[in-house]
């Protein structure tokens, strides 16, 4: 130790006894490129990277993992390691996942889709080629068998806000924090290619940590604010029953707090999207349900379809969410609030207008008018409870569901599977601080067993309570095997009704009947004795309530798998309403030439 140059020491030697030090090489001081993508990740929040390994992306899990702040969980598939990704960002703002080239970027693609469909801003990171073979006539292993390495990066252009490929040192500083700031300036999924040469090789670009991002907030032009919130108020303060409907946007707006101070201010009831579920505060005392046409919640479609001016906030109009484009609304009594535009009626949309800024300033100007709220109270009828059953009778959904409103907390959240879930999810009422989170605009089946290990892995102050129909199950349910060894403690209910039920009510036929599995004796056997997990067969009400007792008591430390057998045909009002109306949509005949 005694002959240890100190680099940056006071301490010096007698320069007459003492030769000079020697020069430090310039690279000794540089960090490296992989070094930098770790520190960069943690300092914006990411904690835990969803991974698959791959020849091309090795070296870089291998600085990934060396940085302290930063947890490597590795997924059993890559489409599951992007679904992850998503849960985690819905929980935590950004999320982050790390393939190989090509066959990992192909297979995750499907999960950074979805992840553009609802604005969450997922890191996808994959591992490419040697630097070298750029521009070369070599083929590589893990592509089409063509000399040309780009067809990976023109599959995500499409489903990402930006797209890096960094196969050279000398701009992968600039090129990794452009991709990163940009992703989260848009809430939208990027892509970064880094060439599996690069990640170990220091660069003086690399020298320091990287200085944490002045991300410039969005302020709405001074003008279009004022002049859309002097129409907006002439137009409410002249409605008679005016409502609020809150949207999926509002997410990507960050406009929630704004939303309340909108909806205390104005005294018009609130109503909430199907897609816009744990976005608006149901324990809020003007919130009147969901509003989705036909099939909303009790009461509330008739008062926001009646009403004579309806506020949409964020809201996102496709066949799902208008129950085959059924909606009754006009659009001259609305008033619709984009992220950053605020359209009134027939009039004036002016752009440039943030959400947040807006409902502020909205709220100072209106005076307050509680007629649709005091109508809405008074034609209200509670819900009636389910009916009297026999002794051992088959469990119902309805039962089922009674159950899980009773075990929602503020340290709880719901995970909604595409398929009856979504319906029947949409019924539970949230307590303030319990997360809701489902895949709405995308709707991809299978999309609930990731996004469940990725929200469990952010929000590890909640128990996640998971609904997912067998045949989504089927879709992804390896990573059932990466929730126990994470240690999560999610309660996942498995609706064993025979198939597709979602898709028996828009078309039936025999491909939506799936072969049975043993579901728990499948998890069973995942588990293997490694972690804690428990399992159980349900067929009745009384042995759901006992498996429900013991997954919130002596087991509400372990991954509780509960799978409920229930008649093929037992499905909500909702679904059968909804999907004739949707099927009647996918059904149009041809528009005449």
């Amino acid at each position: 130790m005694d002959s240890a140059i100190q680099i940056g020491s006071t301490a010096h030697h007698n320069s007459a006894s003492s030769p000079a030090p020697a020069p430090v090489p310039a690279h000794a001081c540089s960090g490296t490129l992989g070094s930098h993508l770790a520190r960069r990740l943690a300092e914006i929040g990411v904690r835990d990277v969803f991974s698959v390994p791959g020849d091309f992306n090795l070296t870089l899990l291998d600085h990934l993992i060396a940085e302290p702040e930063l947890n490597l969980i590795g997924c059993c598939n890559e489409l599951n390691a992007g679904y992850a990704a998503d849960g985690y960002a819905r929980a935590k703002g950004i999320g982050a996942c790390v393939v190989t080239f090509t066959v990992g970027g192909l297979s995750v693609l499907n999960a950074i889709a979805g992840a553009y469909s609802e604005n969450l801003p997922v890191i996808c990171i994959v591992g490419g080629p040697n630097s070298n073979d750029y521009g070369t006539n070599r083929i590589l292993h893990h592509t089409i068998g063509l000399p040309d390495f780009s067809q990976e990066l023109r599959c995500f252009q499409t489903v990402t806000c930006i797209q890096a490929v960094v196969n050279n040192l000398d701009d992968a500083h600039e090129q990794i924090d452009t991709a990163i700031s940009t992703a989260l300036k848009e809430s939208k999924p990027a892509y970064i290619s880094i060439s599996c040469n690069l990640p170990g090789i220091p660069h003086p670009t690399f020298a320091r940590d990287p200085v944490p991002f002045f991300l410039a907030p969005r302020v709405s032009n001074p003008l279009g604010l004022e002049a859309a919130v002097e129409a907006t108020a002439e137009f409410l303060n002249k409605a008679v029953k005016p409502v609020i409907v809150g949207g999926p946007n509002l997410r990507v707006a960050k406009a929630q707090k704004a939303f309340v101070e909108f909806a205390d201010a104005s005294g018009y009831p609130v109503a909430v999207m199907p897609s816009g579920k744990g976005l608006v505060p149901e324990h809020h005392p003007h919130f009147i349900g969901t509003y989705w046409g036909a099939v909303s919640t009790g009461f509330c479609g008739e008062i926001v379809e009646s009403a004579d001016a309806y506020v949409f906030v964020g809201p996102i109009f496709n066949d799902y969410s208008s129950v085959g484009y059924s909606l009754l609304i006009k659009k001259e009594k609305a008033i619709i609030v984009q992220p950053n535009r605020v359209t009134i009626g027939n009039g004036p949309s002016l752009g440039w207008v943030f959400m947040t800024d807006f409902l502020s300033a909205l709220a100072k100007k209106l005076k307050k008018n509680s007629t649709a709220l005091e109508n809405y109270r008074r034609i209200f009828v509670p819900p009636g409870i389910p009916l009297k059953r026999v002794q051992d009778e088959p469990l119902r959904v309805n039962v089922l569901f009674k159950h899980i409103q009773d075990i929602l907390g503020g340290d709880t959240a719901v995970i909604a599977e595409t398929g009856d879930s979504w319906f029947n999810c949409q019924k539970l009422r949230l307590p303030e601080n319990c997360g809701y989170e489902f895949q709405m605009q995308y709707g991809s089946i299978g999309w609930s067993v990731g996004a469940t290990l990725g929200y469990a892995q952010a929000a590890r102050d909640k128990r996640v309570i998971a609904c997912i129909g067998d045949g989504s199950f089927q879709v992804t349910a390896q990573d059932i095997s990466t929730m126990i060894r994470c240690g999560q403690r999610t309660i996942i209910f498995l609706i064993n009704n025979g198939g597709y039920t979602i898709e028996v009510e828009i078309h039936d036929g025999p491909y939506n009947v799936i072969k049975n599995w043993d579901y728990t004796g499948l998890v069973n056997a995942i588990h293997n004795g490694e972690g804690k997990c428990w399992t159980a067969k349900v067929h009745t009400e009384d042995e759901l309530a006992a498996a429900i007792a013991t997954a919130t008591g002596e087991q509400k430390d372990s991954l509780c798998f509960i799978e409920v057998f229930v008649h093929k045909d037992d499905t909500s009002k909702e679904l059968l309403e909804w999907g004739s109306r949707v099927a009647a949509a996918n059904g149009r005949p041809p528009n005449p030439q």
